[in-house]
């Protein structure tokens, strides 16, 4: 909205993106914005072509809306934890702000795409108009998101948040509990990363028929495991993880999540052991095989 304040704008917006896909549509509900959806690649990046092809000319014939905003957003949820290449952000931003369109980085899990990649979050999302990151998913903090841009737009944000009826009084005890996030987060999500990383080929060195991952594609703190079999869907494996039967081994509910094209999502988080990991590994184990 902040961005799209004159009416007839629309949104550029990957068709596997959170904003597409898990907001009840609200940027055209509530906003008034206009969608347009881009098919997303396995790692969260669009075909370039393809955004040129489906830019509308700034000044729109009288059928047409106007582009006024393209959104990212790293690390990709439903690509599995993927982090966008930081050669792909600078080029898309360059081909968005040569027509006038803004950029917006959706950054739930920007720690985590800095974490992975080496480079440091400003310099991941200096090419970007503005970025939103949330203080609870991957940082760890109770509650709380931020958004980051130029004052002028800030201004924008903060009567948006107004008009929808948002706003908190003494959020002080939230922020600050999102500052010790901030200043521990480095180590804790290096090591949901890296315990990512083994929980992923440890799954893979099963060789089951019945539950599959590729392990290279495993860049943060997600996985996502397949289901080729038709013997065996995900939304079986789901209802299992989540059952304890009177002879099972390992005595234990793992909470994880259907997702696209019979696959499941697994997150690890900072309120996870390891002792809870190799848990929830000896289960699926137990039903892989």
């Amino acid at each position: 909205m902040a961005h799209c304040w004159i009416r007839s704008q629309e949104a550029m917006v990957g068709d596997l993106s959170h904003i597409f896909l898990s907001e009840q549509g609200g940027i055209s509900q509530l906003g008034g914005v206009h969608v347009s959806a881009l098919t997303t690649r396995e790692d969260g990046t669009f075909d370039m072509e393809q955004v040129v092809n489906k830019i509308r000319p700034s000044r729109p014939a009288a059928h047409e809306p106007h582009t006024a905003l393209l959104c990212l957003e790293n690390t990709h949820n439903r690509c599995g934890g993927r982090v966008l290449p930081i050669s792909f952000i600078k080029q898309i931003c360059s081909l968005a702000h040569s027509r006038g369109i803004q950029v917006h980085m959706d950054g739930a899990r920007i720690i985590n795409a800095s974490v992975a990649s080496g480079i440091p979050v400003n310099e991941i999302v200096k090419e970007c108009d503005s970025v939103s990151m949330c203080l609870s998913k991957g940082i760890g903090a109770p509650v709380g998101s931020v958004v980051a841009g130029s004052s002028e737009f800030i201004n924008r944000v903060m009567r948006c948040r107004k008009v929808l009826g948002g706003g908190m009084r003494q959020a002080g005890v939230l922020a600050a509990a999102g500052l010790v996030a901030l200043d521990t987060a480095r180590e804790r999500i290096q090591m949901d990363h890296l315990r990512a990383h083994k929980f992923a080929q440890d799954i893979h060195n099963l060789k089951s028929a019945l539950i599959t991952i590729n392990p290279d594609v495993v860049e943060t703190n997600m996985l996502l495991l397949n289901f080729p079999s038709p013997l065996f869907t995900c939304q079986q494996f789901v209802d299992r993880m989540a059952t304890v039967k009177e002879g099972d081994s390992e005595q234990v509910i793992v909470k994880v999540s259907t997702w696209l094209s019979n696959s499941v999502r697994c997150v690890l988080h900072s309120d996870l052991s390891q002792d809870d990991i190799d848990s929830a590994f000896r289960k699926i184990r137990s039903i892989a095989l």
